[in-house]
């Protein structure tokens, strides 16, 4: 079905399907699915009739192989894909970017409303981690599913029991703006920093369970102020946007940890809003608690951006401009 042909080592290979719907669907409209592949692994896919041939270099047409047929098998077992499935599909198997686990073994968050799987290498160790450890730091850019993925995990303890509540946190930094000067009473004023949060659970549970959980206090979503003093036992506590944290907080925040309780700290450490000189209590947390055993860490890259295209190359650029400045300041 394979063979190796030319100088530069290129193989060609042939797909069968044998459901011309459900190749139609896999194909895409006017074939963006087919281009969406060729794109992101490197490869010329071509279909004619049930087959669809793929030829490139030999660590690429196996993948894409493995990317097509992981999304046709999915079709067969009557789920939809979207683009956002496909370009999962193809990160997932990309030969430049170290997959971790075997695409047949990817762990999987389990819902209610349905399995939350993992869309990049990073997202796959994620999940990994956040079913083995009792508290994870998730370092990394906008757009990886850091707090997506540690609410999905969150929502399915308490729906299976292991956990009896969910506290989900945010420290209430000022990004340019002032409290005080928000309209409304605390309440109103605090909500938009833990707008994200809310719209998180909204996708992963249905609305009426949500506000009824929310009103008994399964669910509790807080200021970082309002951790204080307390002990929170039984619960999957989150803490997002830790980078604006200072050490003080993270320390009083992390030890709030009573028993069956586990932790989950997300951040972005090029995103800190703190006022100058101040530092991070997410990066002293890392310098400080990195190795200490019961605590994993994952780390995100661009690789790992599950948002528009658009949006990994931004944070690219960005690093660069930061990676450029600090090469300045070190010469001077």
């Amino acid at each position: 079905m394979s063979q190796i042909a030319g100088p530069q080592a290129s193989l060609s290979r042939t797909l069968t399907f044998n459901d011309n719907s459900l190749l139609s669907v896999l194909l895409g409209d006017h074939d963006r699915n087919l281009a969406r592949i060729e794109q992101r692994l490197g490869v010329r896919l071509a279909c004619r009739g049930n087959r669809v041939s793929i030829s490139g270099e030999p660590s690429r047409v196996e993948a894409a192989e493995i990317a097509l047929s992981s999304l046709y098998q999915r079709l067969s077992q009557g789920e939809a894909i979207s683009v956002a499935e496909v370009d999962a599909a193809a990160r997932l198997v990309d030969p430049t970017i170290d997959p971790r686990l075997p695409l047949s073994d990817l762990p999987a968050i389990r819902t209610r409303k349905g399995a939350v799987g993992p869309r990049s290498p990073g997202q796959a160790s994620y999940i990994d981690l956040l079913s083995r450890f009792e508290m994870v730091f998730a370092i990394g850019p906008a757009g990886t599913g850091k707090t997506y993925l540690a609410v999905a995990q969150a929502v399915a303890m308490l729906i299976s029991g292991r956990v009896d509540r969910i506290v989900l946190s945010r420290p209430a930094v000022e990004a340019g703006e002032r409290l005080g000067f928000l309209p409304g009473d605390m309440k109103e004023k605090v909500d938009p920093y833990l707008r994200p949060l809310y719209d998180a659970l909204q996708d992963l549970l249905p609305g009426d369970q949500m506000t009824r959980r929310m009103a008994s206090g399964e669910i509790e979503i807080a200021p970082l102020a309002f951790m204080r003093g307390r002990t929170l036992a039984h619960a999957f506590v989150i803490l997002d946007e830790a980078q604006n944290t200072t050490p003080v907080q993270m320390k009083m925040f992390l030890t709030r940890m009573g028993e069956g309780t586990r932790m989950v700290i997300t951040g972005d450490l090029s995103q800190i809003d703190l006022p100058t000189g101040n530092r991070s209590g997410l990066t002293d947390a890392l310098d400080t608690l990195e190795g200490v055993s019961g605590i994993g860490v994952a780390r995100f890259t661009v690789n790992d951006v599950v948002r528009h295209p658009l949006v990994a190359r931004i944070v690219e650029a960005y690093d660069r401009r930061t990676t450029a400045q600090q090469e300045r300041e070190r010469e001077n």
